[in-house]
């Protein structure tokens, strides 16, 4: 495999269009297009204007109050992977992957390669879109059609992994959708494939913001059956109680800061956490 293929799950006709948690992905993927459209934007997404125009913007209008903090979030995990990357992190993995197309769009190190994993169906669809765009991938990349319920390890393993090596994994808009147990168990199984060094990104949402800011975004997740499963009030304890150390858990108003959006996001200011955190495995 040369170092820009990708093994794909087949594209063309006949892929079906997200729907449920899938469909929360074309969301993301609009909150991403507005913010590449902005003239000082904190990223720019060639690709997410064409998921959402394939598929409806009225599909997934009910999730805009969400935009704000996608573009704040999509730059945090952008930061956190890049410079991972330049940390020694040649591994990158993200698991439920969406339509994620930081493998097109970060200047990657020589020597990166990027694994993306996700349901069949939403890839497909990922996969005909980026065709259909000519898309071509800044690192190696390699796409794996998995269940994450599965034994996704062995297939991630089979496809080039190596876990002696240090890792930079992302966990985007998961953790949320699975109960206290399933988050349990997905920490455990990162954790058995994180050599030392490795780091880890991910989002959460804390119990008050899910009853308050939150509260008409998760009303449309449950209208589109992709229904948040469990709530997260103390991620440095919780990476900690699994072998992360945590290196970085902003406030909203800390983010504001950091990426000049404080008009933006000044609803948001003061303690109130951002969901956001990444950590690092502890030797």
């Amino acid at each position: 495999m040369s170092e820009h293929e990708a093994r794909t799950p087949a594209s063309g006709e006949g892929v079906r269009l997200p729907s449920g948690v899938g469909l929360t992905a074309v969301g993301i993927a609009a909150g991403r297009a507005a913010e590449s459209e902005r003239e000082e934007r904190l990223f720019h997404d060639p690709y997410a204007r064409a998921f959402v125009e394939a598929v409806g913007a009225s599909a997934v209008d009910g999730m805009r109050d969400f935009a704000g903090y996608v573009a704040v979030r999509t730059r945090f995990f952008d930061d956190c992977l890049g410079g991972a990357a330049d940390r020694g992190c040649r591994q990158v993995v993200i698991l439920a992957a969406g339509l994620d197309t930081r493998a097109f769009r970060l200047d990657w190190p020589v020597g990166t390669r990027v694994f993306e994993l996700d349901l069949p169906d939403l890839l497909a669809f990922k996969e005909r879109v980026l065709a259909d765009r000519q898309a071509a991938p800044a690192c190696a990349r390699t796409v794996l059609p998995v269940d994450l319920r599965d034994d996704w390890p062995a297939t991630l393993r089979s496809a080039g992994f190596e876990p002696k090596e240090p890792t930079a994994w992302l966990v985007e808009g998961l953790l949320p959708y699975l109960d206290r147990a399933g988050n349990d168990e997905l920490l455990d199984t990162v954790g058995r494939l994180s050599a030392p060094g490795s780091e880890f990104a991910m989002d959460h949402i804390d119990s008050a913001t899910k009853r308050h800011r939150l509260a008409r975004v998760s009303d449309t997740l449950d209208d589109l059956g992709a229904t948040w499963k469990s709530t997260l009030d103390d991620p440095a304890g919780w990476l900690s109680g699994h072998g992360w150390q945590v290196t970085d858990a902003p406030t909203i108003a800390a983010l504001a800061g950091r990426y000049g959006r404080g008009a933006a996001l000044a609803a948001e200011a003061g303690a109130r956490p951002s969901g956001l955190a990444a950590a690092v495995r502890k030797g």
